[in-house]
């Protein structure tokens, strides 16, 4: 099964959640900018990595792919957790 939920920011950049690819990515006109990874084990969801171009940094598109996969693991009944230390700080913020 392959789940998309998209967001839309400045009518450029599509994000969607890809539940069979264990991601969320960040895309212009189709092409990848971005992504965040998460692995499966038991019921829990461990968001490993998260990577935005170099040429898109510092404009949040980091944090909502990881807002993505927080939203589906609720929606999936997920657990949650980050070895990722920048998705680690928005699970922690997001606890306050």
């Amino acid at each position: 099964e392959n789940v998309f939920l998209k967001y839309i920011k400045n009518n450029d950049i599509n994000y969607e959640f890809r539940l069979n690819e264990q991601r969320s990515v960040a895309l212009i006109n189709g092409v990848e900018i971005g992504e965040c990874n998460f692995i499966v084990t038991n019921n829990m969801w461990n968001i490993i990595h998260t990577f935005v171009e170099e040429n898109y940094q510092g404009k949040g598109i980091a944090r909502k792919l990881v807002e993505c996969i927080i939203d589906n693991a609720k929606k999936y009944k997920f657990n949650l957790i980050a070895d990722c230390s920048y998705a680690n700080k928005i699970l922690q913020d997001k606890k306050k």
